[in-house]
């Protein structure tokens, strides 16, 4: 993560935002009042997703399980029912 002042990002903003989307590097901008992070839309989508997915009942162990299992012990896709 990349650190700096507010004053510093005003000179530099379109570095900053070149780094965070280009290559997915955060931003921490601290002002007087607090501090800010800079991520780019694609970590943002993802860290949403993250949080989606850790809402659902189970999933991680069902995950872990699924880790687990045996090749031999997995269904064919054609035999999954939806």
């Amino acid at each position: 993560m990349l650190n700096t002042n507010i004053t510093n990002f005003r000179k530099n903003i379109f570095s900053f935002f070149e780094q965070a989307i280009k290559y997915n590097e955060s931003v921490s901008i601290s002002t007087k009042d607090g501090n800010a992070v800079l991520i780019s839309e694609e970590e943002y989508n993802g860290l949403r997703e993250t949080i989606c997915l850790s809402s659902i009942p189970d999933l991680r162990e069902k995950t872990i399980e699924g880790l687990h299992t045996p090749l031999d012990d997995c269904l064919q896709e054609n035999e999954v029912e939806l």
